[in-house]
């Protein structure tokens, strides 16, 4: 009898069932969590659930993307010239948003600076989730990469004076346990070896993810325009992705492969961020951030689904106390 952990069972069988019912389960506690809130706060509910949308949206376009991620680095390609495409789209398209819009910047210099700044940071920490994925599980690397903010509370608690309270505390526990649980070394020495680098490389992108969070509310407490820094961070990815396809990487080549993948991906993640913006403006952060935090389920499942991993029981535990640990560190 296989240990309970390594049991892997194909989704169109009976037990197969009994497997969707463990993935349907943080899902239900999301989706649960939302109906309590619209319904204790009936004044903000046109509110809430705008916000809900717009969140549900930026968790759907996350979660596809972190699987585009995932199939693109399953091969031998620039991760560089990869970063540097979704650069020039997501900034074609956010160009045409603010004239659409009519937005007009004003370029001081706390916006250059912290919207440069957050920029690198986002876009080294991508750079290091796509080398990571190349080695490990879509669902181990999307999880690790969107409990970021297990970081970037640690780090409000020390940099920003932040208060860490009891559901924070618990929600880092409950965070650091579902990346335990996904933990996998492999069989031989060789794959553990591996897995272990990669692991910790995703830990570093979400670790300089949450770096980019700090910087970002640095910002916007500066009074930095947000405009400015989200078109100052599209650019980032162009040029952080040029300089490492050609510095680290040296291979700066444009392939069909290339520009199809980062069409994809560049308008996905402009529509996660919009989305994200829209969900903001229109519902409650302690809500829609969580909300969109969540990708990682989504990004299972459809990795489940084209048959890319397996669905554990291990895995659904993971997930479960994944989904806890975000509501619970966006606890006010």
């Amino acid at each position: 009898m296989r240990p309970w952990g390594q049991v892997s069972i194909p989704l169109l069988d009976r037990k197969g069932v009994e497997q969707f019912v463990y993935f349907l389960i943080p899902i239900e506690i999301l989706f649960t969590l939302c109906f309590l809130h619209v319904q204790q706060e009936s004044m903000y509910a046109h509110l809430v659930q705008s916000g809900i949308i717009f969140a549900l949206l930026s968790l759907l376009f996350a979660g596809v993307n972190d699987v585009i991620f995932k199939k693109y680095s399953n091969k031998d390609r620039s991760k560089g010239m990869y970063v540097f495409g979704i650069g020039i789209i997501w900034t074609f398209l956010q160009i045409i948003v603010f004239n659409i819009q009519d937005i007009s910047f004003s370029y001081d210099f706390i916006s250059i600076s912290y919207g440069l700044t957050a920029g690198l940071l986002l876009t080294a920490s991508n750079i290091l989730l796509l080398e990571s994925l190349t080695h490990i599980d879509v669902s181990l690397g999307s999880t690790i990469y969107r409990l970021n903010t297990i970081g970037v509370v640690i780090l409000s608690f020390f940099v920003l004076h932040e208060p860490l309270g009891t559901f924070k505390s618990v929600g880092i526990i409950c965070g650091l346990i579902a990346v335990l649980l996904l933990f996998n070394k492999g069989k031989t020495t060789y794959q553990h070896i591996n897995f272990t680098t990669f692991f910790f490389i995703a830990v570093a992108a979400s670790l300089i993810r949450a770096s980019y969070g700090i910087i970002t509310k640095m910002g916007i407490s500066s009074n930095a325009e947000p405009n400015i820094m989200l078109l100052l961070i599209s650019i980032s990815w162009i040029i952080g992705g040029a300089f490492y396809a050609k510095l680290r990487e040296r291979r700066f080549i444009i392939t069909k492969k290339m520009i199809s993948y980062s069409v994809v991906s560049g308008v996905l993640v402009f529509l996660i961020v919009n989305c994200l913006m829209l969900a903001l403006v229109h519902g409650q952060a302690s809500i829609v951030i969580p909300i969109a935090n969540m990708s990682f389920v989504f990004a299972l499942l459809i990795s489940i689904i084209l048959k890319m991993e397996l669905l554990t029981f291990k895995k659904c535990c993971a997930v479960c106390f994944a989904v806890i640990s975000v509501i619970l560190l966006a606890k006010v």
